[in-house]
């Protein structure tokens, strides 16, 4: 007789409902570290903030030697002189230089933007006298060897060459390029094109660095853990004796190329895809309407959740992510939404971010929306100056931008008060989509008839040779 093979029915499993989600709590307490700020006879301003978490400091030098201080022609001056300061000194080589760096156990970090040059090195407490020297030495002594200005200048040659290849580099260059009026500053490329950058010899160099870096024109932050005393002791021990006054800081140009709408197509037979870029001149950093156009722009573009991304990514499939942003600057900074879509969609695509430009001028933003965006940049807030480096790098903005030395400290809570009348009476003043400027990198054959028929502005076409516009 065979066995009785047939299983047993289990129990029945109750079913516990899972628990609800819990909501976010409230931020928690954040206070900036405390600074103070002195000022050496020679015009030195020096920024102190002890931190103690690590025995480390932090030491970011800032400069009036940004790329608006370019001169005309020698467009990529600012930052090819920033890059070759750790080229050499003129009691170090750069072999040499960079070995007393290793053994000081830090790097030496360069660059500049539009508004400034850093100079930044992070070391341990203990061997922060000897960093600062080093430091000071760059600052005031490079020697710009000629065979490294070849090196940095051959390397900007092989960016640009790359750049103008790739879809991506080929839209931004474009959309900065139309963007501001052609005796902008801000429509040449901060690091210089083909032409400008052969100019940059040792002597031009040389002479950009005496003019521009001197102590009148310099901002140091020391941040860390040392005394505050140490700390101005330090600079003036090592940059009080730097002497010479920087020309007076003039802001460049800020107008717009082109006051109605426009778009710009770059004709790319070969690109697999198109790059978008949609956007306007806007207002500058420091601005009354700072605070609610960060909200504004986080339900925008901003945030993964914002309505764009959500928009083109989530509803209608048509990107990996869409963003919107400011590109802060001391001039009238520009706004900016990027995405890349197939080209099949390009004109859906353009069509979805009038919509949204639209809708967040016509209405006001809702409840949810307006907790997000608030909740998330005071949370991430604090995240923001975990290192001493990121704490310098802060300071280093309230210098650069002239704001106000509460900034820090009040920042939550400007944020905080926020409304969605706020939200939307920023929208409406500073986003204005009879400017728009519509640059895309892509197929012109494909995309060109499906764009004219959404009535954006007259359409112009352009190889990507092409170094200036009609």
């Amino acid at each position: 007789m065979s066995a009785d093979t047939t299983a047993a029915t289990p129990p029945a499993v109750p079913m516990i409902p899972a628990p609800a989600r819990p909501g976010p709590g409230a931020p928690r307490p954040y206070r900036f570290p405390a600074f103070e700020t002195r000022i050496l006879a020679n015009g030195l301003r020096i920024i102190v903030a002890p931190v103690r978490a690590h025995p480390v400091v932090t030491t970011l030098a800032v400069v009036e030697a940004g790329a608006t201080r370019d001169r005309p022609g020698m467009e990529g001056l600012a930052q090819l002189t920033t890059r070759a300061l750790a080229e050499g000194t003129r009691d170090m080589d750069a072999l040499t230089l960079t070995t007393r760096l290793e053994m000081l156990g830090t790097t030496l970090d360069t660059g500049a933007d539009w508004d400034s040059a850093i100079v930044q090195l992070t070391a341990l407490s203990t061997r922060i006298d000897d960093a600062v020297a080093v430091l000071a030495e760059v600052l005031r002594h490079p020697s710009f060897p000629e065979a490294e200005l070849a090196r940095l200048r051959a390397e900007r040659l092989a960016d640009l060459a790359q750049l103008r290849t790739e879809p991506r580099g080929l839209a931004d260059v474009f959309f900065s390029r139309l963007l501001y009026a052609r005796d902008s500053r801000f429509a040449r490329l901060a690091g210089g094109d083909e032409t400008s950058v052969q100019r940059l010899t040792h002597d031009v160099v040389s002479a950009w660095h005496a003019e521009h870096f001197r102590p009148d024109a310099t901002a140091l932050m020391i941040v860390g853990d040392i005394e505050v005393e140490h700390a101005v002791q330090l600079a003036a021990t090592y940059l009080g004796d730097w002497d010479g006054s920087a020309p007076p800081v003039t802001e460049p140009h800020d107008a717009a190329r082109f006051e109605t709408p426009r778009v710009h197509l770059v004709h790319k037979a070969d690109a697999p895809q198109s790059e978008v870029r949609v956007g306007h001149v806007a207002l500058p950093r420091l601005h009354e309407d700072y605070f609610p156009v960060v909200v504004m722009n986080a339900i925008l573009g901003g945030l993964f959740s914002s309505r764009l991304n959500l928009n083109l990514r989530e509803q209608h499939a048509y990107t990996y992510g869409a963003h919107s942003a400011f590109d802060w600057r001391r001039a009238a900074s520009p706004f900016e939404i990027s995405t890349a879509v197939e080209t099949a969609v390009t004109a859906d695509a353009l069509r979805e971010i009038g919509h949204e430009l639209a809708r967040i001028r016509s209405e006001p933003v809702s409840e949810a929306e307006l907790s997000l965006a608030i909740s998330y940049l005071i949370g991430v807030f604090p995240i923001r100056f975990e290192t001493t480096a990121e704490v310098a790098g802060g300071l280093a903005n309230v210098e650069i931008f002239r704001l106000p030395t509460n900034y820090f400290g009040t920042y939550r809570d400007r944020v905080a008060a926020v409304t969605a009348d706020d939200v939307l009476r920023v929208a409406q003043r500073h986003l204005d989509p009879a400017r728009l400027q519509v640059v895309v990198v892509g197929d012109a054959d494909a995309i060109r008839g499906p764009i004219e028929a959404l009535g954006l502005g007259p359409v112009a076409v352009y190889q990507p040779s092409d170094d200036d516009a009609p």
